[in-house]
């Protein structure tokens, strides 16, 4: 690779204020080596009527399920999960490998360089590899301690090629309902990173407390705990900084001081939470009380895409809502979310989220000219309230150019995940 620079109309470091007609500078290595005005840096590759983002990170994805859209909508729980596991059923591994595909060609398209993906069946570590994605791929596992060696490890095993400096390997126990306590300490113990899935629903709270509420009975849950999953976790050692957990919807204060005092992540999901009807995180208390977090799309099965700019602008009008106060998040913040945000939730700060020198060229060019925001006078404000997948015009990973406009429609990719959709639907 050689040394390249591209410039547009407005740089957004989201480490520093947003530099107009500005540039970024990137090595042999594929990292930043420079970030400042075009006039300086000189304009090399223009993108016209343009921003440039750090990359979006989607702190939560299931690759494995991009084209399960409407699978169950407007069902509960149960049932939901029952068509889910039942259609899922009726693909083998390589359609399932084909759906991630298509679900890492979407990210990519959605100006999306890193996920933080929950993988059933390891095809997204493959899907990742092919493309170009950087991602930290969690490994599912359910039930009790032998599943670390009867479904992770041989899991592990088939996908091991795809694992790398940029596709990094990660376990999740599921849920406190479908994963035992011994089998989260099972899986602490291998010393990876780690996502489960905290506090979604008030179902989930009524039966983890005492086995009530719609749940009761359903198959594929484990005996109630007796208390909330952050509590039950907490209790037994089992929460650490190298843990993701995802939604924490049902939150209550104590809760709160508990995911912060032993640093835990959350990755915030506001699209699946809102379809599957389980309410709004209580973002700015997470927030100010300083636990880590990022933005996560979910799986487009309650989400309906990968689409991180309706995300951010669900997270933002979400918690203007929820708070009853327009301050409660501005566009920049919510950019930080999706791209440094993320970072540090999935523990990658230090090499991605930000435009600054030294870590990789992961990023995103998002045209700005055809909106209502042009000119611009806010480029945060423009690029979280008009962006969309369609405008945008580059994606870089590691400073190789993975996505193009009009290039990288990825037809194929598509052709073979909508093929494995009528699978399902047979």
């Amino acid at each position: 690779m050689s040394r390249r620079t591209i410039s547009a109309d407005w740089v957004i470091p989201v480490s520093g204020p947003p530099i107009a007609d500005g540039a970024v500078e990137i090595d042999e290595g594929g990292r930043i080596s420079r970030v400042g005005p075009a006039a300086e840096l000189g304009r090399g590759e223009r993108f016209e009527g343009c921003a440039i983002v750090p990359g979006l990170v989607n702190a939560h994805s299931h690759l494995e399920y991009a084209s399960y859209g409407g699978f169950g909508d407007g069902l509960s729980f149960g049932p939901w999960v029952s068509v889910h596991v039942q259609r899922k059923d009726r693909l083998d591994l390589d359609e399932m490998t084909d759906i991630a595909r298509a679900g890492a060609a979407e990210c990519l398209r959605s100006g999306v360089t890193t996920v933080g993906d929950a993988s059933y069946a390891g095809a997204a570590a493959v899907a990742c590899a092919d493309l170009g994605l950087r991602a930290i791929v969690y490994l599912e596992v359910f039930g009790a301690p032998d599943a670390i060696e009867q479904r992770f490890m041989p899991t592990r095993d088939r996908v091991a090629s795809s694992f790398s400096e940029r596709v990094r390997l990660g376990i999740s126990p599921h849920a406190p309902y479908t994963t035992t306590m011994e089998l989260y300490a099972a899986c602490r113990e291998l010393g990876l990173p780690m996502a489960t899935h905290l506090s979604e629903s008030e179902d989930e709270a009524a039966y983890l407390r005492d086995g009530s509420g719609p749940w009761a009975g359903f198959a594929l849950l484990i005996p109630p705990l007796g208390t909330s999953g952050i509590r039950g976790l907490a209790e037994r050692g089992l929460l650490d900084p190298r843990l993701v957990a995802a939604h924490c919807v049902t939150v209550d204060e104590e809760e709160i001081e508990i995911l912060r005092a032993h640093d835990v992540a959350v990755a915030h999901c506001p699209r699946s939470n809102a379809v599957l009807g389980c309410g709004t995180a209580p973002l700015r208390a997470l927030a100010d009380a300083g636990v880590r977090v990022g933005i996560g799309t979910d799986s487009p099965n309650s989400a309906v895409s990968f689409d991180m700019f309706e995300e951010v602008r669900l997270a933002l009008f979400g918690s203007r809502a929820r708070e009853r106060d327009a301050t409660s998040l501005s566009p920049s913040a919510a950019l930080e979310l999706a791209t440094l945000g993320g970072a540090r939730a999935l523990g990658l700060e230090a090499e991605i989220g930000s435009l600054e020198p030294g870590k990789h060229a992961d990023l995103a060019v998002v045209e700005l000219h055809e909106t209502g925001f042009w000119p611009v006078e806010d480029p945060a404000a423009a690029v979280v309230l008009a962006g969309s997948p369609g405008l945008v015009a580059a994606t870089f990973v590691g400073g190789v150019e993975r996505h193009r406009k009009g290039n990288s429609e990825w037809p194929d990719l598509r052709s073979r995940a909508r093929r494995a959709r009528s699978r399902m639907l047979a």
